[in-house]
């Protein structure tokens, strides 16, 4: 969740169904291109359009070393595709975000995230990510998928209700209509099983061309599906497909063997070292300025709140709100504009929450004071078509203009499933805020009595430290360290 100030709201996690409407009119660039022609005007114009939009919604650009590291990769693979005969047409972008998350739009745009940069081991996977990111642009798969879209209309479709942030993939998710996509969303909707394998098999060519080892391709999917279900583990989920790559890449465990098969007996550099070097220091997991998550804690020491998950759910910190989720409900905190009247307020959340498509309004609005906070709820029961599910908003005035709000969906009857959640909102001391430290990468040398366990060891997490390791250095099976080879381990370090 976003540092956010009074004169800097960030918007809903929601768009209404007009807003789509007004998207799916635009001719869209590149959906009668053949795949592999050079970047057109429309394109890079529709890419210029949407950057500002990536780079705010995603956590915002990062710039110095690390971002000039990965540009210089990302150009150097891009130009591999052909949409563009100088590295200079690409525009790379290292997003301060916390999820492991890459993608690219039509014009040249390519966007990875510092969080999934920390979990690759070598130049080369980092040249595989963005290239397979250009591989979608180069087969126009989004402009596909966004005329697929269209078609179907999606978005304002009944209830406009959390996003799909909020609703996931999870049973209680899948009956509720998915709310309406903004502009920019449309460019990385979720691609089809055919889409991910022609884009692992261009991204395998890109690196072949490129001088890299092809089969790092296949590594960074073993990674990633390492990742993927290692946070189920952690957060005691039985889904280990949740979150995804970008929520848009659909099981990476899947496309290893496929990649290999593509890499054959290719070989190159992987440049591990140079790598290691680039990326130490680098932010791991939450920045503060966004929110951290500690255990069953949300703490944010900017906005100067915190509050507990319930027992049994597990937290997804965005760049616009964070999620509290689980198989008894889902809900979020995020923000919206606040004029001092949390009764009005409260109101607004619901009737932006049905959209134009149906009027959703609380049964009563209720005040309560929570930790000294002034708070104001409500509930609504909505039919969705299928089962009777309760909405829930709970709002806080911090004062000085600003007001936060969970917004929650339970099944019919359950709305107090979150009650210890709304309860434990508080505000934090300058001291408690100045107590939160991110974690960084700090890159080591194994000595010689070094082991997975010691070097587990030093990990700044009270659980999981081995399993952690063993995923974040690509150590699988019964793999070991080996003495004088670099590793990453993470630390707490301002």
């Amino acid at each position: 969740m976003p540092s956010i100030r009074k004169s800097q709201f960030t918007r809903l996690a929601l768009a209404s169904a007009a807003s789509l409407a007004m998207a799916a009119c635009a001719t869209i660039p590149g959906a009668n291109i053949a795949p592999g022609s050079p970047i057109t005007a429309a394109e890079a114009q529709q890419g210029a359009e949407y950057h500002p939009q990536f780079i705010a919604e995603f956590g915002g650009e990062m710039s110095g070393p690390y971002a000039s590291y990965v540009e210089d990769v990302g150009q150097g693979i891009a130009v591999q595709s052909g949409l563009a005969t100088s590295p200079d047409a690409f525009d790379v972008t290292l997003l301060n975000s916390s999820v492991n998350n890459a993608f690219a739009v039509p014009g040249g745009y390519v966007y990875v995230t510092r969080q999934l940069v920390g979990l690759m081991n070598n130049e080369a996977e980092l040249a595989a990510v963005l290239g397979h990111e250009i591989g979608h642009v180069a087969a126009r798969h989004s402009a596909r998928r966004q005329a697929a879209a269209q078609r179907n209309q999606l978005g304002g479709l009944g209830i406009a209700i959390l996003s799909s942030v909020l609703l996931g993939d999870s049973p209680l998710g899948d009956t509720i209509a998915r709310g309406a996509l903004q502009g920019s969303q449309l460019l990385t909707l979720s691609y089809s099983r055919n889409q991910e394998i022609e884009a692992d098999n261009l991204g395998v060519q890109y690196l072949t061309r490129a001088g890299y080892d092809p089969r790092s391709m296949a590594t960074l999917l073993q990674s990633l599906a390492a990742q993927n279900s290692l946070d189920a583990q952690l957060q005691g989920r039985d889904n280990a497909t949740i979150p995804e790559w970008a929520s848009t890449h659909p099981d990476p465990a899947s496309r290893v063997q496929n990649a290999l098969a593509q890499a054959g007996g290719g070989t190159g550099v992987v440049n591990r070292e140079t790598f290691m070097r680039r990326i130490d220091g680098l932010i791991y997991g939450d920045d503060p300025a966004q929110g951290m998550i500690e255990g069953s804690d949300f703490i944010h020491p900017e906005l100067r709140l915190r509050f507990t998950a319930p027992q049994g759910f597990y937290m997804v910190n965005g760049t616009r709100a964070v999620s509290v989720n689980g198989d008894a409900g889902r809900s979020q905190l995020t923000t919206g504009p606040f004029d001092g009247n949390l009764d009005s307020y409260v109101r607004a959340v619901f009737r932006a929450l049905g959209g134009d498509q149906q009027q959703i309004a609380p049964d009563s609005v209720q005040r309560a004071n929570v930790n000294g906070l002034p708070a104001t709820y409500g509930t609504a029961r909505v039919n969705n078509g299928q089962q009777q599910v309760d909405v829930t908003v709970f709002a806080y005035d911090f004062g000085n203009g600003q007001a936060y709000h969970f917004q929650s969906i339970t099944p019919a009857g359950q709305a107090g499933t979150f009650n210890g959640m709304y309860n434990s909102m508080r505000r934090i001391s300058s001291a408690e805020a100045g107590q939160v430290v991110p974690r960084r990468i700090d890159i080591v040398t194994a000595g010689r009595s070094d082991t997975v366990a010691t070097l587990a060891r030093r990990m700044a997490y009270s659980d999981g430290q081995e399993a952690r390791f063993r995923v974040l250095n690509g150590l699988f099976g019964d793999a070991t360290v080996v003495p004088g080879r670099e590793y990453k381990i993470v630390v707490r370090a301002n």
